[in-house]
């Protein structure tokens, strides 16, 4: 267990679980409108989102076993996540309550009834605040190369032939 501790890579342990938690965010619902839960894996963005999570997690994983640096790609890895995660969310809490709202109104007019139909409120889920929570946790670790420039970004590697 202090192996695991006094790692020289330790650090990619944070993007290692924030790609997890990326990952089992694309299963949760993104978006709530009423009791009914949207967005995620069967949709496309969710399929890109456990891709880049599952993506992070490699990246983090091999850092940690190669000792070789990765901080670049999870830059991008975690900019490309929060980007999808929170237009994917904007784009469908606003067509989804405007489909809605269309439909109440044509049934409203073919029953003969009139009246405005008020628009549905649609907030986020916790599937969009914990996906874009951990995208932020990866593109704000890969973004502390570009902030701090290190002078040998890589670690010196162990001699264990001793």
């Amino acid at each position: 267990m202090s192996r695991l501790l006094s790692h020289s890579m330790r650090a990619y342990y944070l993007p290692l679980a924030a790609g997890v938690l990326l990952a089992s965010s694309a299963f949760m619902p993104w978006t709530l409108i009423g009791n009914q839960g949207l967005g995620g894996v069967p949709d496309v963005p969710g399929l890109w989102v456990l891709g880049l999570g599952v993506l992070a997690v490699v990246l983090a994983g091999l850092s940690v076993l190669t000792r070789k640096n990765s901080r670049h790609p999870l830059l991008l890895v975690g900019l490309a996540a929060f980007a999808i995660v929170l237009v994917t969310e904007r784009l469908m809490e606003r067509s989804v309550s405007d489909q809605i709202w269309a439909r109440s109104q044509a049934r409203a007019i073919v029953a003969g009834r009139t009246g405005s139909v008020p628009r549905p409120d649609a907030t986020m889920a916790p599937g969009a605040y914990l996906g874009l929570s951990a995208a932020s946790v990866i593109a704000l670790f890969g973004m502390t190369i570009v902030i701090k420039r290190v002078a040998r970004p890589y670690a010196e590697p162990d001699d264990d032939d001793a």
